[in-house]
């Protein structure tokens, strides 16, 4: 599967990924983790931390209605896998994030910019677990 080289979309998502987690971290002291996010709102303290935990997902289920809003499409969405193998990703996902103390985000982009030694080490393991996955998925079980 190719994927479109989109240097200007990419750079432009990076960039206000990039601005939210400098702003959170401002703001409120907190790291731009998603599941870190997610799971302090499902097992928040107190309602001040609910309420911005919530503020930000409902930003992130929000944001394909506004990229249609100011460009007229859809984002494309191409998702070649049953909604059980999502289902079960997204279970795997969850644990591998518990277990690292933190996801791809948290650690890629709030981590190394705080070069944080946890970070350091999880990051490149990311990386080459999805390297090694992908080779995998499609070169020796052909998928």
């Amino acid at each position: 599967m190719e994927t479109d080289f989109t240097p200007f979309a990419s750079f432009g998502g990076g960039l206000v990924i990039g601005l939210g987690a400098v702003f959170l971290m401002l703001g409120l002291g907190r790291i731009l983790g998603a599941t870190g996010i997610m799971s302090g709102l499902v097992f928040a303290d107190n309602k001040e931390e609910a309420a911005w935990r919530l503020a930000m997902v409902v930003g992130m289920v929000m944001a394909p209605g506004l990229i249609f809003g100011l460009t007229g499409t859809m984002p494309a969405v191409d998702v070649p896998v049953s909604p059980t193998m999502i289902v079960i990703g997204g279970v795997i996902v969850g644990f591998g994030a518990s277990l690292g103390s933190g996801c791809t985000s948290g650690h890629g982009v709030c981590g190394l910019s705080r070069l944080s030694v946890r970070s350091l080490a999880a990051v490149p393991t990311f990386m080459v677990t999805a390297a090694l996955t992908v080779f995998l998925i499609r070169h020796v079980f052909g998928g």
